[in-house]
């Protein structure tokens, strides 16, 4: 008879001695970089997409205007330099020379203003449109020129441009391709081919305008379970990988053998409520659920306290004192309060969805927090979900809650802007608008004043813990782990793989 646990070790012997015929494969090319991950990309048009999954893979094949150093800084990438006019009214980007899709064509304005006209589009459903839109109008004076004339001052545009959904796509594709499909970027890596749910071949870009990049590709799989991904890691049957488990990457921390980093994520841990709909509508319902909840305890359960408690702002220049936050600590009488003020003493049932694979510490947070909340008589019902299904769900606002990690940015308007603003692509699956929102939201975009900019998002975030239309919990880290002779990678607080262009294999 099998036990449980030794099916499980028999599965990872599997998997291990699959990943050596794998490894023992790719020693064709010693130089290419085998990485393993647990999700899968669910799409490939670097404009829609929103999974992280996704992100890390569409970053080394497409590439924005500029991009950001491991300090969160913005540096140049498609754009060699730009400038904005004294009143932040007009942006000028000149673009890097010699730059080829890897189709062979050529990178000119065109593609440029080509590109930003999709996003702006409604029906592309652009994940980061928000951003955008203060784009009045685009001029091409010649083929490396882009000049943006924006309706109002919007300092935080140029941050927005480092985002992977604002990855400058061909032309000639958008125009007589599909961008679904056809792969063709700019970036260090070119798409050979895609198996979802088991591998993805990329080849390095050999006309790349960088430095790099020093391996000949990349070979991705995909296995779902990670600790079976740490036991190829120890087994040296993978170069590089992923690990988005904090109970899987802690394994690492003493381990001689793997090295493994560990950057602090600008990513947010969020109990997302519908404030559209019953009894989620009611302010006193969402503050007491804010005041029900421990989220020392959520993180100590789900992350082994590999993190920190945050509000919504993960961008260090921009965190207050949890102190000033209201009902940052776990107030239970405030709780039933605030439930019968509500007319809901007798408490309701709340349905809340969490994805099996990003990330990997959801069930045990939904877990979690319903233990918590049934102590105000919620009874939490929890829907596990794929990760396809899942974003299908959140994206269209089908859920009562919803666990979810989503990004960072390097600022606060571009951050929040698709979910906190009344024209924000994102605002239904936010499920709450409010005019004083908005308001802060356009005074941060036009302020250039760092310490009034502070004060205006100060002032946001201290609304919006308040108004409660999601529970903020916790910020993690971002792990990735690689063998010794894998050098020259540069973590990032993002979890941004575009510098794998830098990697060496130093055999």
């Amino acid at each position: 008879m099998f036990t449980r646990k030794s099916v499980r070790t028999l599965l990872i012997l599997l998997v291990i001695l699959a990943l050596g015929s794998i490894a023992g494969h790719a020693q064709d090319n010693s130089n290419v970089l085998v990485m393993a991950r647990a999700a899968d990309a669910t799409g490939l048009d670097p404009h829609t997409q929103t999974a992280f999954a996704s992100l890390r893979l569409l970053e080394l094949i497409y590439e924005p205007l500029v991009t950001l150093d491991a300090q969160l800084n913005v540096v140049p990438a498609l754009a060699e330099s730009w400038e904005f006019s004294d009143d932040a009214q007009t942006l000028t980007v000149h673009l890097r020379q010699g730059v080829k899709f890897h189709d062979g064509s050529d990178l000119a304005s065109a593609d440029v203003v080509a590109t930003f006209e999709r996003i702006l589009n409604e029906e592309t459903g652009a994940a980061t449109r928000a951003n955008f839109l203060s784009i009045e109008s685009m001029d091409a004076p010649d083929d490396s020129t882009v000049v943006f004339n924006l309706s109002q001052a919007d300092v935080p545009i140029l941050t927005a441009m480092t985002d992977v959904n604002a990855s400058i796509m061909s032309s000639d594709v958008i125009a007589n391709g599909d961008p679904t499909t056809d792969a063709i970027g700019t970036g260090p890596f070119m798409l050979e081919s895609w198996q979802p749910e088991e591998q993805t071949i990329l080849n390095a870009n050999p006309d790349w305008w960088g430095d790099g990049p020093f391996v000949d590709g990349i070979d991705i799989r995909i296995i779902p379970d990670e600790s079976s991904i740490l036991a190829a890691l120890r087994a040296g049957t993978i170069d590089f990988a992923l690990l988005n488990d904090p109970l899987v990457a802690t394994l690492l921390a003493d381990d001689s053998t793997v090295v493994l980093n560990r950057a602090p994520a600008i990513a947010y841990h969020v109990l997302q409520l519908n404030a559209a709909r019953e009894p989620l509508d009611k302010l006193e319902v969402r503050q007491a659920i804010s005041c029900a909840i421990d989220r020392q305890e959520v993180l100590d359960t789900a992350s082994l306290g590999e993190g920190q408690v945050t509000g919504p702002l993960t961008i260090p220049a921009y965190q207050l004192p949890l102190d000033g936050y209201f009902c940052y600590q776990k107030d239970l009488e405030k709780a039933r309060e605030l439930m019968a003020a509500a007319g809901m003493s007798d408490g309701f049932t709340l349905s809340v969805i969490a994805a099996t694979a990003e990330p990997p510490t959801a069930l045990s947070e939904a877990q979690n927090i319903q233990a918590q909340l049934a102590e105000i008589n919620i009874a939490v019902e929890i829907e596990s979900l794929e990760l396809s299904v899942y974003v299908d769900r959140w994206l269209a606002a089908d859920f009562d809650a919803a666990i979810a990690l989503n990004g960072g940015r390097a600022d606060p308007y571009t951050m929040y802007a698709r979910y906190w603003t009344s024209t924000g692509n994102l605002n239904t699956v936010a499920g709450y608008r409010d005019d004083t929102l908005d308001s802060l939201m356009a005074a941060g975009r036009a302020e250039s004043d760092p310490a009034a900019r502070f004060e205006t998002f100060a002032d946001f975030q201290r609304h919006l813990v308040e108004m409660a239309p999601w529970i903020w919990l916790y910020t993690g880290y971002e792990y990735t782990a690689q063998q010794p002779y894998v050098v020259d990678f540069i973590p990032m607080p993002n979890d941004s793989l575009y510098y794998l262009n830098q990697v060496r294999l130093e055999r």
